[in-house]
């Protein structure tokens, strides 16, 4: 942001935070706080990644939990004409899930419940 308003000749003033893009003082401010909140970011980034990796070191899965649908059921309600909102809401499954799991099953020939990701 601060590259983009030195481009287009922007200058920024902060009233109550002494900061003042016009002065040298002011400029350095700006950077030193940047450069400050970079660190951070990137801090938190590393941490954040450390602690998925030592999550999945010790088999913790990771992710939303997968719902189990019902696929010849699905199918059964789907052919009585009702809506897939209709059968999801009665699965008690995501719509997405019951939208992916169904054509998999008419390709599949399936004939037990699949699980599908939420």
């Amino acid at each position: 942001m601060v590259r983009e308003f030195e481009a287009l000749g922007v200058d920024l003033v902060v009233l109550d935070q002494a900061i003042d893009t016009t002065t040298p003082a002011g400029r350095l401010l700006f950077h030193i706080l940047a450069s400050i909140s970079e660190f951070e970011r990137d801090l938190i980034r590393d941490l954040v990644l450390a602690g998925l990796k030592r999550a999945k070191a010790q088999g913790v899965r990771l992710g939303r939990p997968r719902a189990a649908v019902d696929v010849l059921r699905a199918r059964g309600m789907l052919a009585e004409g009702k809506s897939l909102r209709q059968v999801a809401k009665a699965l008690h499954v995501a719509l997405a899930t019951l939208a992916r799991a169904v054509p998999r099953a008419a390709n599949a020939r399936l004939s037990k419940p699949e699980i599908g990701a939420v």
